[in-house]
């Protein structure tokens, strides 16, 4: 079957690549809106089920990956930032403390929807005014939830400790990926 991937992140990309999973991206248009009420443990879910069910192209022999990331902390969603000072004010947030990264994850054949959510607390050491702002200038994480990657010069430097999957934080449970396309019959290289 097909992988077909309903992202437009380069991390996410980057990491079926690096799993050796052969795949076409599919571009889907798709709002980040969410019921109020839905607990923001969820959300990442519902939007990556909410992109996969944009997607109207027909499925067959095709296995329709989606995905979203959330950075949860204190009951908040912190999103992409809208700018570089909300990308600061952001960091100030999570500087020295712990946060939850959520993964939701959709998997979509003509005749199958599979979905789930790999979550990953990762705790940041307290940040400098100065570190975080040398982050958000040099490295412009506006394309990030929480305004990081955790494999960027930050990461390197803030994150003291995490609990679960670090390729979580980057924006796929890689492993947890690998094994649902393989349990769906996905050609990969491996």
């Amino acid at each position: 079957m097909q992988v077909l991937l309903g992202s437009k992140s380069p991390r996410r990309q980057e990491l079926l690549e690096a799993a050796g999973i052969v795949y076409s991206l599919v571009n889907i248009d798709s709002d980040e809106e969410f019921p109020a009420d839905l607990d923001i443990e969820q959300v990442a879910e519902f939007l990556a089920i909410k992109k996969s069910k944009a997607f109207t192209n027909p499925l067959d022999n095709s296995i329709l990956l989606t995905a979203d990331t959330t950075v949860c902390i204190q009951g908040d969603i912190i999103n992409k930032p809208e700018n570089l000072d909300h990308a600061i004010q952001m960091l100030k947030k999570l500087s020295g403390q712990m946060h939850t990264v959520c993964t939701g994850v959709c998997f979509r054949t003509s005749t199958q929807l599979i979905t789930y959510t790999d979550k990953t607390n990762v705790y940041f050491k307290e940040l400098s005014d100065n570190d975080i702002e040398y982050y958000v200038n040099a490295f412009k994480p506006l394309d990030k939830a929480g305004a990081y990657g955790i494999q960027d010069w930050i990461g390197y430097i803030g994150v003291h400790k995490i609990e679960g999957d670090y390729f979580n934080v980057m924006g796929l449970p890689i492993n947890r990926v690998f094994d649902s396309l393989k349990n769906l019959g996905n050609p990969s290289n491996s």
